[in-house]
């Protein structure tokens, strides 16, 4: 490998370590984690819901691709570090506009979330072209043609108003998450392959693993924060312990076994371009969204312990059963087994089972979060038990 490469080698001992300014650079996204929860909680209606969903998409999309081309770019070399500053910077500005990126700062967010996507691919680009292979360079030219197109739709987004802007972005975003399963096919380009994918699978599953703790470490600032301006009775403090357990079960949930064998899982795979793309790229989306909506239920139970309207109903069951059906996805492609875990099936059913005592108002706030989170809390201990009994031929418990 050339001293001017700006690739990791591979084989090497530190070949795959995450960098600091790979820890530094996810820094800017917990700061964007907390604007999507504050604004979630500020525009708690269907509409709402819908415009935090696009933010949210594109802020996972940018720190999910960024994490992709660190996998190959080297974050000791000078080059990929300015890269990196040079993207936090444009981060800071994308996170701060969230708030209003459906008000006044909306080109602001589209501008900058393209010129992020589309800089940092051109930079790799040219990085591959001089000292990579030529098939991974044609996979990564792909990557910009299809960044490109969905660029001008962030733009023309940024530029119109209200549910044009939806419109917009809604393409964008769509461009922008079916391209990886087409391949990135571009005529006259063809289509990649999974084997051009080659990522290095222990440095990606621990990108995913640290954004779980920002997301959780996020959920914990709000419920800190926003139990320290309250008074202190009974009430609160039950709020404040069922929010801190809840986190906790998630905690467990993710990094008890689920975590480590996913590790193991795509480090060992013959084809960890597959893996990181499914279990890594989209199956960690509703993983990371129930986080959030997890963060804006707790701040609403330590606020109304007593009663919540029914969008704030939605979000005390909608976090933790976002949350399950994600791990149950990340563990059964990432395991073998038939099917997701039983525990996180019985887990999301007892949660459909509690929806209609919940929209009836038959629970108070505090009560229905104290039941979502001793499901979870069941969830954890049961695949804890079941993971540490004696494996059995193609069992599928757990």
């Amino acid at each position: 490998m050339s001293k001017a490469s700006l690739l990791r080698e591979r084989g090497s001992r530190d070949g795959g370590k995450v960098g600091m300014i790979e820890l530094f650079f996810d820094l800017v996204f917990v700061f964007a984690v907390t604007q999507l929860s504050h604004t979630l909680l500020e525009r708690l209606t269907p509409a709402g819901a819908m415009q935090t969903l696009l933010l949210f998409l594109a802020v996972w999309w940018l720190w999910i691709y960024t994490s992709w081309f660190t996998n190959f770019l080297d974050p000791a070399r000078h080059p990929v570090r300015l890269l990196l500053f040079a993207l936090m910077l444009g981060g800071l500005l994308l996170s701060s506009s969230i708030p209003h990126a459906f008000a006044d700062k909306g080109l602001v967010f589209g501008a900058v979330f393209a010129a992020m996507q589309v800089g940092r691919t051109l930079f790799f680009v040219i990085a591959l072209h001089r000292h990579g292979s030529p098939r991974q360079f044609r996979n990564f030219l792909r990557v910009l043609v299809w960044l490109l197109a969905s660029a001008v739709f962030w733009v023309l987004g940024g530029l119109a108003d209200g549910q044009a802007r939806v419109g917009w972005w809604l393409v964008a975003v769509s461009i922008e998450y079916v391209s990886p399963i087409i391949y990135f096919q571009v005529p006259g380009l063809g289509r990649s392959s999974t084997a051009d994918w080659d990522v290095d699978g222990a440095h990606m599953a621990e990108r995913c693993m640290l954004f779980v703790i920002i997301a959780l470490g996020e959920s914990l600032l709000v419920t800190g924060a926003t139990f320290s301006e309250l008074a202190w009775n009974g009430q609160t403090m039950a709020a404040f312990a069922v929010a801190f357990l809840g986190s906790v079960a998630m905690w467990w949930i993710y990094f008890d076994t689920g975590a480590e064998r996913g590790s193991e899982r795509i480090v060992h795979s013959d084809d960890p371009g597959r893996i990181a793309r499914v279990a890594y790229t989209y199956m960690h989306i509703p993983i990371v969204g129930g986080i959030i909506v997890c963060a804006v239920a707790d701040e609403l139970i330590l606020g109304h312990p007593e009663h919540v309207a029914d969008a704030g109903i939605a979000a005390i069951l909608g976090g933790p059963a976002l949350y399950l059906l994600g791990t149950a996805l990340f563990k059964w492609v990432t395991n073998d087994r038939r099917g997701p875990p039983l525990s996180h099936l019985i887990g999301l059913w007892l949660l459909f089972v509690l929806t209609p005592f919940a929209f009836g108002h038959a629970l108070s706030a505090l009560q229905l979060a104290a039941a979502t989170t001793a499901i979870l809390l069941l969830v954890a201990i049961w695949e804890s038990l079941a993971l540490r009994r004696p494996a059995k031929p193609r069992a599928a418990s757990g």
